[in-house]
């Protein structure tokens, strides 16, 4: 069992980048929406102000760094790099699913960032269906201390446990054992898809159990149908994997129809964005933070370097994107309506 599930994220790891696995199809919807240009904006670029606050903590600029691996010598290599770069440039940053660590405590250290992120918002995580498999508000508190960790998220991924091989696919009563860990820990709990999207409808039952926070995690970007397609021996799998490659809500439409329906809401923009213009259309659109898993995985498996010349170009293109809307904060750049649906 314990075997399995790190070589599934070593698997994860060498697949997501190598292998053709993203969205074909099916997009973001980032593309259907463009900023009005200003073409006086009356500002300095230098009073531009991209901090933000989310749960509480103070950021420098509403980017994290979204939850992809741990458990294996290079999980925790990319966790390390990913961890520093937050904390120099005070990002929020979520780790991969910490399931291994119960399963193998010895590669708890892939996940013990803390030290090398002292000021980071940290997000814990591990997947809601574990709860139906033997996990419960102890192991959530443990995957917590570990981390130090500000958050826990609990993803949920349906469509990638029917594709992944022995996938565990009892998602009964789930919604009453999210609310147990809710109500027993004593920091917020985020509810995450993986990449297929996150509807209003769900966010209502959500929120009535005691979620704090959602990261659509919205279709566009990495199909874990496509990942899980590409690792299984079993040729039914894969073909069932290929079918559902581009199954999803688009994470525009997801920020769009959430914030619409609650605009107090935490909200977390991921699942495709790869710039900092979809990050500023997802914020224009109402979410708080802007998520990035493949360019960061890429750039943190590259070099320390990579890494800060992706995140001072992101930087770069949330500022560019302010300016010429003639907007000095974000706060600002929603009230404008400067972004239009084409």
């Amino acid at each position: 069992m314990t075997d399995n599930t790190q070589s599934r994220k070593a698997d994860h790891i060498r697949i997501c980048l190598e292998e053709d696995v993203q969205f074909r199809r099916n997009t973001t919807g980032f593309e259907r929406y463009r900023f009005e240009h200003c073409c006086l904006p009356e500002l300095d670029r230098d009073d531009i102000d991209l901090t933000t606050t989310f749960l509480g903590k103070s950021l420098r600029s509403p980017l994290l760094i979204s939850s992809m691996t741990g458990g294996t010598a290079q999980a925790q290599k990319i966790n390390f790099r990913l961890a520093e770069v937050a904390q120099t440039y005070r990002l929020a940053m979520g780790v991969g699913s910490q399931r291994v660590v119960i399963e193998k405590p010895e590669v708890a250290e892939t996940f013990a960032i803390r030290k090398a992120a002292p000021d980071a918002l940290l997000f814990a995580n591990v997947g809601a269906v574990q709860l139906n498999y033997g996990y419960g508000v102890g192991e959530c508190r443990q995957m917590v201390d570990l981390l130090e960790a500000d958050a826990l998220i609990l993803h949920i991924n349906p469509l990638q446990e029917c594709i992944q091989p022995n996938g565990d696919t009892n998602f009964k009563n789930l919604l009453h054992k999210i609310e147990q860990v809710c109500h027993a820990l004593e920091i917020p709990v985020i509810a995450k898809e993986v990449g297929n999207g996150i509807s209003v409808k769900m966010v209502q039952r959500l929120q009535e159990v005691g979620i704090s926070a959602i990261d659509v995690a919205g279709a566009g970007g990495t199909s874990w149908a496509k990942v899980e397609s590409e690792r299984s021996p079993n040729q039914m799998l894969r073909q069932l994997g290929q079918t559902f490659g581009d199954w999803g809500i688009p994470t525009a439409e997801c920020i769009a129809s959430i914030a619409h329906y609650d605009s107090d809401l935490p909200l977390i923009a991921s699942g495709g964005l790869r710039n900092g213009l979809d990050a500023a259309k997802a914020i224009a659109l109402g979410a708080d933070l802007a998520g990035f898993a493949y360019p960061f995985l890429r750039a943190a498996s590259e070099s320390p370097q990579a890494l800060d010349q992706l995140v001072q170009l992101l930087i770069a293109e949330l500022t560019t994107v302010l300016f010429c809307t003639g907007n000095v904060n974000f706060a600002h750049l929603q009230q404008s309506r400067c972004l239009q649906k084409l």
